[in-house]
């Protein structure tokens, strides 16, 4: 199985966050993995251990997310490729072309990767890598079967295939269903994002580290997969265009409404009129 993992890095969460005008200062911010996308890259790890194989992670970003795929490669992935979106917006359709361009090649088994991004939030990116590599795909998955038709017959799942489509092997999702579960089967090869719960992601060992320098790293850029620059902003367009971005008002001080219950009841209703303008 060639498995390739979609990755992201992202802002932590639990640190303390600085909006601007711009958006979030990221002088003093700390970078992680995007914590969904541990759930892909633990997942790509657990397929590969039952089924063999190379587990590859892709990513878009800067040159600090080289950190970001070290870390990958030492938790155990095989492989890693930096696509340098210095030249792409940030439009999920852009980010989405480019990612599709580098994948492509690699023509893999099963691609995976997180639910959603934990900065941004769309949770579009890897489905419309999927749909421009007309690939099927299944989301929010909290657990994921590989296995043959004659496997998945023999447990009684069927079995769903576009009409005159045969594949060696399919998966077997259980996708979170906004609090229920959903079992569907798609065949190979195809893209699932994952959920939380699908498992424990682990943690790079002293080992994994070390071994993690020896493992091959590559950039490419937008106008090599492209040809040129003029072919890379015909391909990678951006669909959407930020115009502005507000950070939410400072908050302000309470007030204490004095008085009988019926008093304060009358004066919250005027405030509510006068200066929420919510009534």
């Amino acid at each position: 199985m060639k498995i390739v993992v979609l990755l992201k890095q992202t802002f932590d969460t639990e640190e303390k966050i600085m909006l601007t005008q711009a958006g979030v200062d990221e002088s003093d911010a700390k970078f992680i993995i995007n914590p969904y996308d541990e759930y892909a890259l633990e997942e790509a790890i657990r397929q590969r251990e039952l089924l063999g194989g190379e587990v590859i992670v892709v990513t878009c970003g800067p040159e600090r997310s080289q950190e970001a795929l070290r870390t990958a490669l030492a938790i155990g992935a095989d492989e890693a490729i930096r696509l340098d979106g210095e030249a792409l917006s940030q439009d999920a359709s852009s980010l989405a072309a480019a990612l599709a361009a580098v994948i492509e090649p690699l023509a893999p088994d099963l691609l995976l990767a997180g639910l959603f991004a934990v900065d941004s939030g769309s949770g579009s990116v890897a489905l419309q890598v999927a749909e421009r590599l007309q690939l099927p795909h299944a989301s929010a998955a909290v657990k994921l079967t590989i296995a043959s038709a004659a496997e998945l017959s023999a447990l009684g799942e069927a079995i769903s295939a576009p009409d005159g489509h045969s594949a060696k092997h399919y998966a077997l999702i259980e996708r979170d269903v906004e609090g229920d579960t959903e079992t569907v089967s798609i065949p190979l090869p195809a893209l699932i994002t994952a959920q939380q719960g699908l498992n424990e992601p682990r943690y790079p060992s002293l080992p994994g580290i070390m071994k993690a320098k020896r493992k091959p790293l590559r950039t490419v850029t937008v106008s090599e997969l492209f040809g040129s620059d003029a072919a890379a902003a015909e391909h990678a367009s951006p669909r959407t265009v930020r115009a502005q971005l507000i950070p939410p008002p400072p908050r302000t001080a309470g007030k204490r409404l004095p008085g009988a219950p019926a008093e304060q009841a009358a004066a919250l209703i005027a405030l509510l009129r006068t200066e929420a303008k919510l009534l």
